[in-house]
């Protein structure tokens, strides 16, 4: 019997698992580029991560003078299919992730994983790479559909903490994610959280309003333990 204080453990993907922002912004300059727009840095798909794939296509377009609505939608189209094909080619797990994901193991965790990306693409990434037998269930931001006003019940509503809760048995459950949406959702849902300040974090980690904060993957186990003094 293992005396660490969760009995699962909720993870976040992009920015706090994988670092993916190489393959999103080829992704996206791949759809601007055929719009007729410029490409854009990289790097600049880290601050835009934590909104989804269609939110850094929107701004990089709006910036660059905006497009009409349904050739908008054809272009995000157009991302989508070139990112179904080119997910994984630089995406990794950050240093010291694979080593906390085997010592949860070893303690009898359960560990989960909740993104705002769609589940298909996040269930491919991890099948790519090797990790995805690791994990109870991976929910993606359109596993849990949408509500009464059609908006999706992803982050930073409750709902797929909720779920990832439920289908690792109940318990007591602990949340790791990079940005306001993971911090929110797990508040919400009335579960501890740790913030990376590793990841794509859309403000300063410190501010992000988590339980704790750790500046790499190896500290996780660490700051999971002192959760429950708290």
């Amino acid at each position: 019997m293992s005396d660490f204080p969760f009995s699962a453990v909720g993870f976040d993907l992009d920015g706090t698992l994988l670092d993916t922002h190489q393959d999103l912004g080829a992704a996206v300059n791949h759809a601007l580029v055929t719009g007729g727009f410029k490409p854009v840095p990289v790097g600049s798909s880290k601050d835009l991560i934590g909104g989804g794939a269609k939110m850094m296509l929107s701004k990089a377009v709006d910036e660059q003078g905006g497009m009409e609505r349904d050739a908008f939608h054809a272009l995000y189209k157009q991302m989508l299919d070139y990112y179904s094909e080119h997910n994984a080619v630089h995406s990794q797990p950050y240093p010291g992730m694979i080593e906390t994901l085997d010592e949860l193991a070893a303690r009898d965790v359960k560990i989960a994983v909740v993104t705002n990306k769609f589940e298909s693409f996040a269930k491919s990434i991890l099948e790519q790479l090797g990790l995805s037998d690791r994990f109870v269930t991976i929910i993606g931001g359109d596993t849990m559909g949408k509500d009464a006003d059609g908006k999706q019940r992803a982050k930073p509503a409750p709902d797929p903490i909720y779920e990832a809760r439920k289908r690792c048995g109940g318990g007591s459950f602990a949340f790791v994610g990079d940005s306001s949406y993971d911090v929110n959702a797990a508040k919400a849902a009335g579960v501890p959280v740790i913030a990376c300040a590793y990841g794509y974090c859309d403000k300063p980690p410190h501010e992000l309003g988590a339980d704790a904060v750790v500046e790499t993957a190896g500290e996780l186990i660490g700051a999971l333990a002192d959760l429950s003094s708290r």
